[in-house]
């Protein structure tokens, strides 16, 4: 199977309302905010970048309750973030907060 696994550390930077989908499964959307220094090309490059995202189920419930700005180390995969569009979000199946927030 071909490998689809993303680990982004990232501060929370908005979410939405807890929501539930027709089936009764808990649904939170939210934007995650990077920043980091990686190498490339032999030198180092700064990165900044935003990601939407999604979780459902406990860890939408969990992250309902995750304030706003807390850094967070977020596992998860990517998907379409609409069924005929073209732009990515991360569907995080696990998280946990970081230090330092």
């Amino acid at each position: 199977m071909p490998v689809n696994e993303v680990t982004l550390d990232a501060r929370l930077a908005a979410r939405d309302d807890l929501r539930f989908t027709p089936a009764g499964v808990a649904a939170i959307d939210f934007q995650l905010a990077h920043e980091s220094m990686q190498s490339e090309a032999n030198g180092e490059r700064r990165v900044t970048c935003e990601l939407a995202a999604v979780a459902l189920g406990p860890i939408a419930k969990e992250l309902a309750a995750v304030a706003v700005g807390q850094r967070l180390r977020c596992r998860g995969f990517l998907a379409r973030r609409y069924r005929t569009g073209v732009s990515v979000s991360l569907h995080v199946n696990a998280f946990e907060r970081l230090e330092g927030n």
